[in-house]
């Protein structure tokens, strides 16, 4: 099992790094982060005691969504081309495939810490910015060759806020507190274990697919709102000390976006501190509705992302089971 990791309020482990950060604990040339904590034990138990049914559940919204992409991305553009005159085999070609426009994994190379400009485990900028000077540090296909596998647990917010009466418009810049996933938790009978995947249902995901083709009118594309966590000291401890190895949401942003101030927002913490990545716009619906009707929020889940040398962000190509 993994050894006794330090609490928020013990990091760093050594005065030489920045307050509050993960560095070194995995070791000083860690590239995986948090996802250390994703240990053969906990795999095998996760497969042993919560795929009951076999029944599966993808978390991959589809690569051409949303449409139009946001932030100004450029759209996807699928083609099928024949490999013989006439027409009997055929190739996928995708042009302007921006890893990060649907759903998707931001690794640690995406965003750094903020306070030093370094990303996680002391990496520079000069080891990731391409050119002479590149590494292979903290790319994406360290996480694909090792595999994500474990425990997942899903906080459907969405339904609890509804459930408590509270009107939530998931297109704005919406903060829930931890304190609110608590009660999540124990609405549904969630204990946390050391390496669960937290998943969080906000309900932004259900209203863009209710709302289609109206969305453009609802919400400026190129700087998109979105419900999410509280960035602030408080979410950054309950999420260390609770020994997540991942997060991810069904929204643009797992925090609430857009981010008022970087040096203290989620992205900065969780990728340039801890070394954990982020999961965003992560289909959830269908998982969502399942387990209200057996009460089932726990799962095993499997991530394989794109073994891209030295990529940034990947697809999530993830499943629960249960």
């Amino acid at each position: 099992m993994t050894k006794k990791l330090p609490l928020y309020d013990e990091l760093p482990i050594d005065p030489k790094y920045p307050p509050k950060t993960a560095w070194g604990v995995w070791g000083e040339d860690d590239d995986l982060g948090t996802l250390n904590l994703l240990t053969e034990e906990r795999v095998a138990k996760a497969a042993q005691k919560y795929v009951r049914r076999g029944a599966v559940f993808s978390l991959n919204w589809n690569l051409e969504n949303p449409n139009p992409p946001l932030f100004n991305r450029t759209k996807i553009q699928h083609n099928i081309r024949s490999r013989l005159p006439e027409g009997k085999r055929f190739d996928d070609v995708y042009d302007n495939f921006n890893t990060q426009s649907s759903s998707q994994w931001d690794g640690l190379r995406h965003v750094c810490h903020a306070d030093t400009n370094i990303f996680y485990n002391n990496v520079p900028i000069s080891d990731i910015t391409p050119g002479p000077d590149a590494t292979d540090r903290l790319g994406i296909h360290h996480m694909a060759r090792r595999g994500i596998a474990g425990r997942a647990v899903l906080l459907d917010y969405a339904r609890w806020a509804e459930k408590q009466g509270k009107t939530i418009n998931p297109l704005t810049r919406h903060e829930y507190t931890v304190d609110e996933l608590d009660q999540v938790a124990k609405d549904q009978g969630i204990t946390f274990e050391p390496g669960d995947v937290l998943l969080v249902r906000t309900g932004w995901m259900g209203v863009y697919e209710k709302e289609g083709e109206k969305l453009p009118e609802l919400m400026d594309l190129a700087k998109p709102q979105c419900i999410g966590v509280k960035a602030c000291e408080e979410t950054y401890r309950w999420i260390w000390n609770n020994r997540f190895s991942a997060v991810a949401s069904d929204a643009v942003a797992f925090e609430s976006f857009p981010v008022l101030d970087w040096s203290n927002s989620c992205h900065s913490q969780f990728l340039g501190a801890y070394g954990m990545p982020i999961g965003e716009m992560f289909y959830l619906e269908a998982l969502a509705e399942d387990s209200a009707k057996d009460g089932q929020y726990e799962y095993l889940f499997t991530s394989a992302p794109l073994n891209k040398y030295q990529g940034v962000a990947t697809p999530p190509n993830a499943i629960c089971l249960k």
